[in-house]
């Protein structure tokens, strides 16, 4: 190791010993490396969320929807990279930020931090818990139903079966102990979009699936609206918000660690996204449902051997718990810095306790809306819009641009400029076509129903 590495080495451990809170201590401790960074991010990027890519398409068609796609990938992916690069030039200088608020803190004033960016990535993160274990307990009553199709247990009952096994891995102690968990999450998102693909094709050269119609159905008005749920689903389909927290776990130094890691995660995600997206399209054409192994099912009738149905959905159930942990650290860092001590260790009866009743009750909290409100998929479209586009899209390009201060005849500036001009603007538009998805299914909502 050359002497400015060195240096920028014993800077970064210096900061991050240096007045610790017990979240960045226990919750972000920075022992990683870039393959379990590659981990964390395919686990919160390549969630069963990708099974719902084909009913996008149902709104787009096949040019446009393929054109969302790949600008997705390419978006999130710079974007990604460009927020890495402000926290490594940050930890280069001896300030490593931990967490996304500490940037908006440092960079766009105090206020931003504790008002705007902390709040939202709060909400986010804390959504897409409830959203997995509101996802997990329909696909624990689907299983349910394939094996016993007169069953009376109801979705809440799932809801709160999945939820136990979210209580149980909530207690792992710290985002850095989730890598093996997110090795598995890592094969099992492979498992289940091969099984979703190898499906989907089965089905479309068979006799068994729909007459294939690609045409964009409705009047004009629920075409456009459709359009922007549609550009929506996929922004927080590839969607992450907890970017500089799983850089955090790397150990220092951290320099072109994360770009790594990304290669991992989006590797996966060509593999994936693609292949599932794609495939189903083709084989249902308008008529996917919102995920696409609901298709294998059609009016009562299975489309596909039983045993195999069993299996994608265990899959998508076992990467499910893995997914909601990982949204679950924003929350726990929260939670550990206000109830432990740093002073006393990790696993001391002083701040075991706290931590186990603080994130008992906190998922507790998530099982009983996800039970409570079937519906919060509607809920979650206008938390993602107002939430992952900035945190995703359009924070991470001014950041950048703050940063490094690129000429404003440079062309990175004017890209950059770009970028966080039209996601704002998409932001916005999807959030109003959230809020109007919700008005009309408003009349369907009811607690705790059985959908």
């Amino acid at each position: 190791m050359g002497a400015g590495q060195q240096e920028s080495s014993i800077g970064e451990v210096s900061q991050d010993h240096k007045e610790l809170d017990a979240g960045a201590l226990f919750v972000l401790k920075s022992k990683g490396s870039w393959l379990h960074c590659g981990y964390h991010l395919t686990t919160s990027i390549v969630a069963p969320a990708l099974l719902s890519l084909p009913y996008a398409f149902t709104f787009l068609g096949w040019p446009i929807g393929l054109v969302c796609l790949v600008i997705g990938a390419l978006v999130t992916f710079y974007s990604y990279n460009l927020i890495s690069l402000v926290l490594e030039h940050n930890a280069q200088k001896g300030h490593r930020h931990l967490r996304f608020r500490d940037m908006a803190h440092d960079i766009l004033g105090p206020r931003w931090g504790r008002y705007y960016v902390g709040p939202v990535q709060f909400m986010v993160c804390y959504g897409a818990v409830v959203g997995c274990t509101l996802l997990g307990g329909q696909c624990l009553k689907a299983i349910y139903l394939l094996t016993m199709p007169e069953g009376t247990m109801k979705l809440y009952e799932f809801v709160m079966f999945f939820g136990c096994l979210m209580l149980l891995l909530a207690q792992v102690p710290s985002f850095h102990s989730l890598r093996h968990i997110n090795l598995v999450s890592l094969v099992l998102c492979l498992c289940y979009s091969a099984s979703a693909t190898a499906g989907s094709i089965y089905v479309g050269y068979s006799s068994k699936g729909p007459k294939k119609d690609y045409s964009v159905s409705g009047d004009t008005e629920d075409r456009i609206f459709g359009m922007f749920n549609a550009i929506a689903i996929i922004a927080t389909t590839y969607g992450n918000g907890i970017i500089p927290e799983i850089q955090a776990t790397l150990a220092p130094p951290v320099k072109g660690k994360m770009f790594k890691g990304l290669s991992v995660c989006y590797t996966m995600v060509s593999i994936t996204f693609f292949s599932v997206a794609i495939s189903g399209y083709w084989a249902f054409g308008n008529q996917c449902d919102g995920m696409i192994l609901s298709n294998f099912v059609m009016d009562g009738r299975r489309l596909m051997p039983e045993w195999f149905i069993l299996m994608t959905n265990l899959f998508t159930i076992l990467q499910l718990s893995a997914v909601g942990v990982v949204y679950c650290q924003p929350t726990n860092e929260v939670l550990e810095r206000a109830f432990s001590d740093p002073q006393s260790g990790e696993f001391s009866l002083r701040n075991v306790i706290p931590r186990v009743i603080s994130r008992s009750i906190s998922v507790i909290v998530a099982i009983t809306i996800a039970a409570m409100l079937p519906f919060f998929g509607d809920i979650n479209s206008l938390i993602g819009a107002f939430g992952f586009m900035p945190l995703d899209f359009v924070l991470p390009v001014v950041f950048f641009n703050l940063t490094f201060k690129p000429s404003k005849r440079s062309a990175i500036f004017w890209l950059n400029m770009t970028i966080a001009v039209v996601f704002s603007a998409l932001g916005v538009v999807a959030a109003v076509a959230a809020v109007r998805q919700i008005v009309l299914d408003a009349k369907t909502y009811r607690l705790f129903a059985n959908v």
